[in-house]
Protein backbone atom coordinates (compact mmCIF):
# COMPACT_ATOMS: atom_id res chain seq x y z
CA UNK A 1 0.00 0.00 0.00
CA UNK A 2 1.58 3.42 -1.11
CA UNK A 3 2.04 5.10 2.36
CA UNK A 4 1.05 9.08 2.33
CA UNK A 5 3.91 10.51 3.41
CA UNK A 6 2.48 14.34 2.43
CA UNK A 7 -0.31 13.77 5.34
CA UNK A 8 2.56 11.81 7.84
CA UNK A 9 4.59 15.66 7.32
CA UNK A 10 1.34 17.66 7.85
CA UNK A 11 0.83 15.62 11.28
CA UNK A 12 4.13 16.17 12.23
CA UNK A 13 4.09 19.94 11.53
CA UNK A 14 7.17 19.59 8.98
CA UNK A 15 7.49 22.87 7.00
CA UNK A 16 6.58 21.94 3.26
CA UNK A 17 7.84 24.09 0.55
CA UNK A 18 5.81 23.83 -2.73
CA UNK A 19 5.25 24.51 -6.17
CA UNK A 20 1.60 25.33 -8.59
CA UNK A 21 2.34 22.94 -11.65
CA UNK A 22 -0.17 24.06 -14.01
CA UNK A 23 1.40 23.49 -17.39
CA UNK A 24 -0.16 20.39 -17.45
CA UNK A 25 2.89 18.26 -18.89
CA UNK A 26 3.98 15.20 -17.08
CA UNK A 27 7.80 15.90 -18.81
CA UNK A 28 7.45 19.50 -17.10
CA UNK A 29 6.63 17.98 -14.08
CA UNK A 30 9.35 15.75 -13.60
CA UNK A 31 11.72 18.23 -14.47
CA UNK A 32 10.35 20.43 -11.14
CA UNK A 33 10.71 16.78 -9.15
CA UNK A 34 14.37 17.14 -8.84
CA UNK A 35 15.08 20.49 -7.95
CA UNK A 36 14.13 20.24 -4.52
CA UNK A 37 10.32 21.19 -3.09
CA UNK A 38 8.73 19.12 -0.81
CA UNK A 39 5.76 19.15 -2.40
CA UNK A 40 3.83 19.95 -5.71
CA UNK A 41 0.10 20.83 -6.45
CA UNK A 42 -0.99 19.56 -9.94
CA UNK A 43 -3.89 22.27 -10.72
CA UNK A 44 -7.00 20.73 -12.12
CA UNK A 45 -9.22 24.26 -11.12
CA UNK A 46 -7.25 27.09 -13.21
CA UNK A 47 -4.91 24.66 -14.83
CA UNK A 48 -5.65 22.82 -18.47
CA UNK A 49 -5.69 19.49 -16.68
CA UNK A 50 -7.85 16.17 -17.34
CA UNK A 51 -7.69 12.93 -15.72
CA UNK A 52 -4.98 11.84 -18.01
CA UNK A 53 -2.89 13.94 -17.38
CA UNK A 54 -3.18 14.39 -13.78
CA UNK A 55 -2.46 10.88 -13.86
CA UNK A 56 0.48 11.00 -16.26
CA UNK A 57 2.08 13.23 -14.26
CA UNK A 58 1.31 11.56 -10.95
CA UNK A 59 3.17 9.03 -12.94
CA UNK A 60 6.20 11.02 -13.17
CA UNK A 61 6.63 11.84 -9.71
CA UNK A 62 6.13 9.11 -8.87
CA UNK A 63 10.52 8.17 -8.50
CA UNK A 64 11.14 11.10 -6.78
CA UNK A 65 10.27 12.42 -2.92
CA UNK A 66 8.26 14.90 -3.93
CA UNK A 67 4.67 14.88 -2.46
CA UNK A 68 2.01 15.26 -4.81
CA UNK A 69 -1.43 16.73 -4.59
CA UNK A 70 -3.98 16.99 -6.91
CA UNK A 71 -6.38 20.21 -6.71
CA UNK A 72 -9.71 19.48 -7.98
CA UNK A 73 -12.01 21.49 -10.80
CA UNK A 74 -14.67 21.19 -8.12
CA UNK A 75 -16.90 19.51 -4.83
CA UNK A 76 -17.57 16.91 -7.94
CA UNK A 77 -17.97 13.41 -6.13
CA UNK A 78 -17.50 11.17 -9.11
CA UNK A 79 -14.38 13.23 -10.05
CA UNK A 80 -13.12 12.87 -7.07
CA UNK A 81 -13.73 8.83 -7.47
CA UNK A 82 -11.69 9.22 -10.37
CA UNK A 83 -8.78 11.02 -9.03
CA UNK A 84 -8.40 8.89 -5.88
CA UNK A 85 -8.69 5.57 -8.48
CA UNK A 86 -5.67 7.47 -10.47
CA UNK A 87 -3.36 7.34 -7.55
CA UNK A 88 -3.96 10.74 -5.95
CA UNK A 89 -4.06 10.50 -2.37
CA UNK A 90 -4.16 13.80 -0.85
CA UNK A 91 -6.94 16.13 -2.66
CA UNK A 92 -6.70 20.24 -2.65
CA UNK A 93 -10.68 21.32 -3.06
CA UNK A 94 -11.27 25.16 -3.71
CA UNK A 95 -14.05 26.87 -2.70
CA UNK A 96 -15.22 25.49 0.54
CA UNK A 97 -17.48 27.48 2.44
CA UNK A 98 -19.15 25.49 4.99
CA UNK A 99 -19.01 22.21 7.94
CA UNK A 100 -21.43 20.62 5.13
CA UNK A 101 -18.63 21.49 2.03
CA UNK A 102 -16.53 19.59 4.16
CA UNK A 103 -18.53 16.41 5.69
CA UNK A 104 -19.41 15.80 2.15
CA UNK A 105 -15.39 16.17 0.50
CA UNK A 106 -14.87 13.59 3.96
CA UNK A 107 -17.23 11.08 2.41
CA UNK A 108 -16.03 11.39 -1.19
CA UNK A 109 -13.11 10.28 0.11
CA UNK A 110 -14.07 7.61 1.87
CA UNK A 111 -15.20 4.07 1.34
CA UNK A 112 -18.57 2.50 2.77
CA UNK A 113 -19.88 2.44 5.44
CA UNK A 114 -17.97 5.74 6.43
CA UNK A 115 -18.17 7.33 3.11
CA UNK A 116 -19.36 7.42 -0.48
CA UNK A 117 -16.61 6.08 -2.70
CA UNK A 118 -17.09 4.01 -5.27
CA UNK A 119 -15.39 0.59 -5.52
CA UNK A 120 -13.73 -0.23 -9.03
CA UNK A 121 -9.75 -1.61 -7.59
CA UNK A 122 -10.04 -3.55 -10.64
CA UNK A 123 -9.22 -0.63 -13.00
CA UNK A 124 -7.82 1.39 -10.16
CA UNK A 125 -4.05 2.67 -10.18
CA UNK A 126 -4.14 3.42 -6.78
CA UNK A 127 -5.01 -0.60 -5.66
CA UNK A 128 -2.73 -1.23 -8.11
CA UNK A 129 -5.13 -3.20 -10.60
CA UNK A 130 -6.22 -5.35 -7.35
CA UNK A 131 -2.81 -6.07 -6.54
CA UNK A 132 -2.77 -4.22 -3.41
CA UNK A 133 -3.62 -6.92 -0.62
CA UNK A 134 -6.18 -5.56 1.88
CA UNK A 135 -6.79 -2.02 0.20
CA UNK A 136 -10.23 -1.47 1.78
CA UNK A 137 -8.26 -1.54 5.01
CA UNK A 138 -5.79 0.41 4.42
CA UNK A 139 -7.48 2.94 1.98
CA UNK A 140 -8.64 5.82 4.43
CA UNK A 141 -6.33 5.47 6.48
CA UNK A 142 -3.94 7.38 3.80
CA UNK A 143 -6.18 9.65 2.39
CA UNK A 144 -5.36 13.37 3.23
CA UNK A 145 -8.13 16.12 2.44
CA UNK A 146 -7.00 19.78 2.76
CA UNK A 147 -9.76 22.12 2.03
CA UNK A 148 -9.06 25.37 0.77
CA UNK A 149 -10.99 28.79 2.02
CA UNK A 150 -11.12 31.64 -0.12
CA UNK A 151 -13.68 33.85 0.17
CA UNK A 152 -15.54 35.72 3.40
CA UNK A 153 -18.13 33.49 3.63
CA UNK A 154 -15.27 30.38 4.13
CA UNK A 155 -14.00 32.84 6.49
CA UNK A 156 -17.23 32.94 8.39
CA UNK A 157 -17.68 29.25 8.62
CA UNK A 158 -13.95 28.74 9.79
CA UNK A 159 -14.84 27.14 12.98
CA UNK A 160 -17.25 25.06 12.00
CA UNK A 161 -15.20 23.62 9.28
CA UNK A 162 -12.52 22.99 11.51
CA UNK A 163 -14.60 20.68 13.54
CA UNK A 164 -15.59 17.97 10.78
CA UNK A 165 -13.83 14.79 11.61
CA UNK A 166 -11.15 13.72 8.20
CA UNK A 167 -10.46 17.39 7.54
CA UNK A 168 -6.39 17.16 7.54
CA UNK A 169 -5.59 20.54 6.66
CA UNK A 170 -6.71 24.05 5.59
CA UNK A 171 -4.98 25.88 2.48
CA UNK A 172 -6.16 30.31 2.74
CA UNK A 173 -6.47 31.04 -1.15
CA UNK A 174 -5.13 35.05 -0.70
CA UNK A 175 -6.09 36.22 -4.61
CA UNK A 176 -9.57 34.97 -4.21
CA UNK A 177 -9.65 36.27 -1.26
CA UNK A 178 -8.81 39.46 -1.70
CA UNK A 179 -11.33 39.46 -4.66
CA UNK A 180 -14.31 38.35 -1.91
CA UNK A 181 -12.99 41.58 0.14
CA UNK A 182 -13.49 43.68 -2.57
CA UNK A 183 -9.77 44.05 -3.10
CA UNK A 184 -9.50 42.44 -6.50
CA UNK A 185 -5.78 42.11 -7.22
CA UNK A 186 -4.65 42.99 -4.52
CA UNK A 187 -4.06 39.91 -1.70
CA UNK A 188 -0.80 42.25 -0.02
CA UNK A 189 -3.62 44.99 1.30
CA UNK A 190 -3.41 44.87 4.80
CA UNK A 191 -7.24 43.83 5.38
CA UNK A 192 -6.04 40.61 3.37
CA UNK A 193 -3.56 39.98 5.15
CA UNK A 194 -4.97 40.34 8.72
CA UNK A 195 -7.74 38.06 7.14
CA UNK A 196 -5.27 35.51 6.10
CA UNK A 197 -3.30 36.15 9.43
CA UNK A 198 -6.15 35.57 11.40
CA UNK A 199 -7.17 32.36 9.64
CA UNK A 200 -3.98 30.72 10.05
CA UNK A 201 -3.74 31.44 13.61
CA UNK A 202 -7.68 29.78 13.97
CA UNK A 203 -6.26 26.70 11.81
CA UNK A 204 -2.68 26.05 14.01
CA UNK A 205 -5.09 26.38 17.32
CA UNK A 206 -7.51 23.81 15.84
CA UNK A 207 -4.59 21.24 15.60
CA UNK A 208 -4.57 20.99 11.87
CA UNK A 209 -2.38 22.04 9.67
CA UNK A 210 -2.30 25.73 7.93
CA UNK A 211 -1.41 26.45 4.46
CA UNK A 212 -0.98 29.65 2.26
CA UNK A 213 0.26 30.95 -1.23
CA UNK A 214 2.62 34.14 -1.33
CA UNK A 215 5.24 34.17 -3.86
CA UNK A 216 7.05 36.65 -1.16
CA UNK A 217 9.74 35.18 0.87
CA UNK A 218 9.39 37.78 3.79
CA UNK A 219 5.43 37.17 3.55
CA UNK A 220 6.02 33.54 3.35
CA UNK A 221 8.54 33.39 6.12
CA UNK A 222 6.27 35.33 8.14
CA UNK A 223 2.98 33.34 7.63
CA UNK A 224 5.05 30.49 8.69
CA UNK A 225 6.03 32.26 12.23
CA UNK A 226 2.32 32.44 12.84
CA UNK A 227 1.51 28.75 12.25
CA UNK A 228 1.94 28.19 8.43
CA UNK A 229 3.39 24.33 7.84
CA UNK A 230 2.86 24.32 4.19
CA UNK A 231 3.52 26.92 1.67
CA UNK A 232 2.96 27.14 -2.27
CA UNK A 233 5.54 29.85 -3.40
CA UNK A 234 5.72 29.79 -6.96
CA UNK A 235 4.06 28.49 -10.35
CA UNK A 236 5.96 26.71 -13.16
CA UNK A 237 4.38 28.55 -15.97
CA UNK A 238 5.32 31.64 -14.16
CA UNK A 239 8.91 30.57 -13.39
CA UNK A 240 9.52 29.67 -17.49
CA UNK A 241 7.84 32.81 -18.30
CA UNK A 242 9.81 35.21 -16.57
CA UNK A 243 12.93 33.18 -17.10
CA UNK A 244 12.54 33.37 -20.76
CA UNK A 245 11.49 37.04 -21.12
CA UNK A 246 14.63 38.20 -18.64
CA UNK A 247 16.94 35.95 -20.86
CA UNK A 248 15.38 37.22 -24.31
CA UNK A 249 15.73 41.06 -22.72
CA UNK A 250 19.21 40.30 -21.28
CA UNK A 251 20.40 39.29 -25.14
CA UNK A 252 18.60 42.32 -27.03
CA UNK A 253 19.74 44.97 -24.57
CA UNK A 254 23.41 43.18 -25.09
CA UNK A 255 22.62 43.65 -28.86
CA UNK A 256 21.65 47.00 -28.89
CA UNK A 257 24.47 47.90 -26.94
CA UNK A 258 26.80 45.82 -29.00
CA UNK A 259 25.10 47.68 -32.34
CA UNK A 260 25.94 51.26 -30.48
CA UNK A 261 29.01 50.52 -29.58
CA UNK A 262 29.89 49.75 -33.42
CA UNK A 263 28.42 52.97 -34.53
CA UNK A 264 31.08 54.69 -32.98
Amino acid sequence: MPLNTFKRALAAGETQIGLFLGLANAYTAEVVATTGFDWLLIDGEHGPNDLRTIIAQLQALAPYPVRPVVRTVDHDVARIKQLLDGGAQTLMVPMVESAADAEKLVRAMRYPPNGIRGVGTAMARAARWNGVNGYFAQADQEMCLIVQIESTTGLAAIDEILQVEGVDAVFIGPSDLAASMGYLGNPGHPEVKAAVEGAIRKISAAGLAAGVFSADPAAAEAYRQIGASFLLVGVDALLLRNSAVALADKFKAAGQTAAGGAAY
